[in-house]
């Protein structure tokens, strides 16, 4: 079975209030087992419009990286993170076919 995956960019405008919503989404991302792949980090973006930050999470499947953005768990933190950042949030399933 493919795994889920929460891809996200951020703009952080708010530094000091955005840490609550970091403390508050580590509940959710607990529950459902999620895993950072990316937190941060170095990079480039020699294509598109980059945000200064850059998250990639991974769940054991689809239906429980969709499950975790709309628990009440996450819908707390998410609470704390509107005007404090701008986000762009892709949730989507793995691959696990042929390789080259």
């Amino acid at each position: 079975m493919a795994k889920g995956y929460w891809i996200g960019r951020v703009d952080v405008t708010d530094p000091e209030g955005y840490k609550e919503y970091v403390a508050a989404n580590a509940a959710a991302f607990r529950k459902y087992g999620a895993r950072f792949l990316v937190r941060g980090g170095t990079f480039e973006a020699p294509e598109g419009t980059p945000r200064a930050r850059n998250v990639v999470l991974e769940f054991k499947d689809y239906a429980t990286a969709v499950a975790c953005y709309h628990s009440p768990e996450y819908a707390a933190a998410k609470a704390l993170r509107d005007g404090r950042a701008l986000a762009d949030l892709l949730i989507i399933e793995g691959y696990d076919g042929p390789q080259p």
